[in-house]
């Protein structure tokens, strides 16, 4: 089901595991953000999409992880952006001969014969540097920046005022260190990409997180904080204040096997603190 949360922005959200696929109107048809995790969803997408008239002509994976490139064929053949770096390590995933069955070890057993792959991970890359959408639709600002994924970008919608995070800012995880995003500080690779969403906090009024609920004006700002002061934590080796951790929600009681194994890796006085 689409669900509009600002002028000509609209959100589908997977049961699972809860990814938001933004979508936003423009005047030959929509771009997708982020497509969706089964076939049977997006299948679903885009009948509502078709059903309203409004073709896919452009699609964009915000990063490389595996349930942020998917696609199904009756969304059609739009071009799908990314990163010049997301777009290189799906090039290098995809080179080896055993992709898919890598793919699919690891996959959530729930969904792994409902998740589609023959379209898995075709992005086109934006240039080196790129800011911008290459559409006739409204400007949408790319934001890249080093946190949780190489190639990860957020997309700013700047007249409808809509931040679209990526993996991050949800209400649902903690943020998530990546070791491969290229340096030997994900924690501070975290905080820059946190830096560049404060910087245009005063210009928006929704976020859209990869994962969760919708964060609306006052919630910006305070997500901002909430993933910043778990990362501080982290990195001090106190106990983050941080209700994401435990969550009472049955079945997303991983989420504090998460924090665990980061509060291991990155505890003061670990091998990987001693390196930094």
């Amino acid at each position: 089901m689409l669900t509009q949360v600002a002028e000509g922005v609209l959100v589908h959200q997977s049961e699972l595991l809860r990814n938001n696929t933004a979508v936003v109107l423009g005047p030959a048809g929509v771009l997708l953000v982020d497509a969706g995790i089964t076939g049977d969803e997006m299948a679903c997408l885009a009948n509502d999409l078709r059903e309203s008239g409004l073709p896919v002509v452009a699609g964009f994976s915000t990063h490389p992880d595996w349930d942020h490139v998917l696609w199904h064929p009756e969304l059609g053949e739009a071009p799908r952006y990314g990163t010049a770096r997301c777009a290189a390590a799906m090039r290098d995933l995809l080179a080896n001969a055993d992709w898919k069955s890598r793919v699919a070890e690891g996959l959530p057993p729930e969904i792994a014969e409902e998740t589609p792959l023959d379209l898995f991970g075709r992005i086109t890359g934006l240039p080196v540097g790129a800011t911008r959408i290459p559409w006739e639709g409204p400007e949408i600002r790319v934001i890249e920046h080093p946190a949780h994924s190489p190639g990860h970008a957020a997309l700013l919608i700047e007249g409808r005022r809509v931040l679209v995070a990526g993996d991050m800012l949800s209400d649902l995880f903690v943020p998530m260190l990546d070791d491969a995003t290229g340096t030997n500080d994900p924690i501070e690779d975290y905080l820059v990409g946190l830096r560049l969403f404060e910087d245009v906090a005063d210009k928006v009024d929704i976020v859209i997180p990869g994962h969760g609920s919708v964060g609306r004006a006052d919630q910006v700002r305070a997500r901002i904080n909430q993933d910043r002061a778990y990362l501080h934590a982290l990195r001090d080796g106190e106990v983050p204040d941080d209700q994401r951790i435990s969550s009472p929600e049955p079945g997303w009681e991983w989420v504090s096997d998460i924090h665990e194994g980061q509060r291991l890796r990155f505890a003061p006085g670990s091998a990987r603190d001693t390196a930094r």
